[in-house]
């Protein structure tokens, strides 16, 4: 598969490319090209040529191509979430969710975007004054691989429905998806030259997206100190940043929670896509009254998991993506187990069994009786891994909910309105659930406070982010 610059696959400029590994198999699904500065230039020079004739268009227009995208999308879901799987590893019927979960993100900016305008009124003394708002011009999109689609998603609907042309990085692991994704845009009717997808590592590619001055806004999704980089290069051109650098999720249950309701949210938001989701539930306290309970049908439940190829029927959970991945986990929880910080209830090792040796796998795992300086709880687990604590209450639970350097995504599951209002104020993320964890309609502006990033994606926010405004006072 090759690069799509100014609306033409290419290759790259050396010609070489690399090879994308399925994660359950280690056998080789697909190629990538290997790009380098010079294709990100050409991507941006394509984008600088685009811009002026897509900016032109209305947002009617530009909103219906997303539409006719969406459409196709839908039609060729069996086919994008089988690369999907094959390249990600997840369970096949996740990667038929966020195959439709990009579907979904073009439609709503093609709902939204008619809605785009500016501000009108008039002031005594000073005349009529419009705010107009304007596309900023090229932007930048780099994005990970644990969501690579609704991700994608999420950075050029916006982007493009404001009228911005775009050079997007996809990660090395999971590109195959991103291409393709991007070839069927180009079919349903974008201009060449709108969105390029440059594909390469991080270090020369992203790293000239975020610094080069023709770029004027980068959007990045990954790791915090990777974030802290992209800050730092696009600082000089003084570009518009979002920063989304994952989180450390607070799941709190209280004493007059739905147990069942609870253990199932935890499933779900802990062990979606094995784990490696920035607002998975990844620090879990549970009053003390109801822990022996809660903990004992949460093992029972997650005992039951099969895990497995994604391509399997019935596998409940998939490998983890990539090898640096399973090492951090497998280093996380022998470190725990060595200094004797809570005891392993299930999982904390990789399933046994020949289907497993060529693959990334690590079952589900939860550890109760963890201590609160742990560092299960202070730094973020991308990996089916789970701390546990019983706590006296909510006040308890939220000082140690906030207390992290992350704030990003925090749930609390109760009955209690007062509860729901207490714990919805105080705790400190960019999105709160009340019994339910994980879910973002795009509709719904996502972002994090402290560590996990600045910026919002999803929403009408996002669009008006993808703008520039520009007041214009008129006095006759």
């Amino acid at each position: 598969m090759k690069m799509m610059i100014g609306g033409e696959r290419r290759d790259s400029v050396s010609g070489r490319v690399f090879p994308v590994h399925n994660p359950a198999t280690g056998d080789v699904v697909g190629e990538a090209p290997l790009g380098g500065e010079d294709d990100v230039l050409a991507a941006i020079e394509a984008a600088g040529e685009a811009f002026p004739d897509w900016a032109a268009k209305s947002p009617r227009d530009r909103a219906k191509i997303l539409f006719f995208a969406a459409e196709e999308v839908r039609r060729r879901n069996t086919d994008l979430a089988a690369l999907l799987t094959a390249e990600q590893g997840k369970p096949i019927r996740e990667a038929v969710d966020e195959i439709n979960g990009f579907a979904n993100i073009l439609e709503y900016y093609h709902a939204l975007s008619a809605g785009l305008r500016g501000e009108f009124a008039n002031l005594k003394g000073y005349g009529r004054v419009t705010v107009r708002r304007r596309p900023l011009g090229i932007c930048g999109a780099i994005i990970p691989w644990n969501m690579p689609a609704i991700i994608m998603g999420w950075k050029i609907g916006a982007a493009l429905a404001a009228g911005n042309t775009m050079v997007l990085k996809p990660a090395r692991t999971a590109p195959l998806t991103c291409m393709r994704l991007a070839e069927i845009l180009g079919e349903a009717g974008l201009p060449p030259g709108v969105l390029n997808v440059v594909t390469g590592p991080g270090e020369t590619v992203g790293r000239e997206i975020a610094r080069n001055p023709g770029v004027r806004k980068v959007s990045f999704t990954g790791e915090v100190g990777t974030g802290r980089q992209v800050a730092l290069d696009a600082a000089p051109a003084m570009k518009r940043l979002t920063l989304e650098l994952g989180g450390s999720d607070p799941m709190i249950v209280c004493d007059d929670a739905d147990i069942g309701a609870a253990v199932e949210g935890v499933i779900r938001g802990r062990y979606y896509n094995c784990g490696q989701v920035c607002t998975a539930v990844k620090r879990l306290y549970v009053s003390d009254s109801i822990a022996d309970e809660f903990v004992r049908r949460l093992t029972a439940r997650v005992e039951t998991f099969v895990v497995g190829n994604g391509m399997d029927r019935g596998v409940g959970m998939g490998p983890l993506n990539n090898r640096a991945g399973l090492n951090r986990v497998v280093n996380i929880v022998d470190a725990a187990r060595e200094r004797d910080e809570g005891k392993i209830v299930a999982g904390g090792r990789a399933p046994e069994g020949e289907q497993y040796k060529r693959g990334l796998f690590f079952l589900p795992t939860l550890i109760t009786g963890v201590p609160h300086d742990s560092v299960l709880f202070s730094e973020e687990i991308f990996g089916p891994v789970l701390p546990i604590a019983a706590v006296s209450g909510l006040d308890e639970a939220l000082e140690l909910a906030n207390n992290s350097r992350y704030g990003l995504g925090a749930s609390v599951w109760t009955r209690n309105a007062d509860t729901i209002a207490r714990a919805t104020e105080e705790l400190e993320a960019g999105i709160v659930w009340v019994n339910q964890h994980l879910r973002i309609p795009p509709e719904v502006p996502f972002g994090g406070t402290k560590a996990s990033g600045i910026g919002r994606e999803n929403g009408s926010r996002a669009l008006e982010e993808y703008t520039e405004e520009k007041a214009v006072l008129v006095r006759l």
